[in-house]
């Protein structure tokens, strides 16, 4: 194979990658503005709401706002927790809902990906994730 080939392939596949990595990064951008959308007018708001229904159903909740997330966890263990949050990593950016339970020293944790795009997602798909993931929590 000749020099010239390898060259112009060599630059094909570079300028690819430049193009694929600016797409990623406007992507990646455009989830973060809607997610940041989603967090202050959905999920912070809903998830206030949730606690405050468990508090009236004896479970105490309390729901934090770490950077980028919303928590919602056990005040009788700070180690039992469901949180939404954005997962850059993939592409394009998806909500995960996190879940973290602790069974004796054991901490179990599970996490899945939200199949529903960030700017479609309702207050009613906020409240379906936590009762998808609360009788974990709430078990004894």
């Amino acid at each position: 194979m000749e020099v010239s080939e390898v060259r112009r392939r060599l630059r094909t596949a570079i300028d690819q990658a430049r193009r694929d990595s600016s797409l990623r990064r406007e992507r990646a951008d455009a989830a973060s503005r809607a997610y940041d959308q989603f967090l202050e007018q959905v999920a912070v708001p809903t998830f206030q709401t949730i606690a405050n229904v468990l508090v009236a159903e004896g479970h105490r909740f309390a729901v934090f706002t770490p950077a980028g997330s919303v928590r919602l966890a056990s005040e009788r263990s700070g180690e039992d927790f469901i949180e939404l949050a954005l997962d850059p990593s993939q592409d394009p950016p998806v909500v995960v809902v996190r879940m973290s339970r602790g069974r004796g020293r054991r901490q179990l944790t599970s996490e899945r990906s939200v199949t529903t795009a960030i700017s479609s997602l309702t207050d009613s798909d906020v409240v379906q994730m936590v009762v998808d993931e609360i009788p974990k929590l709430v078990e004894r």
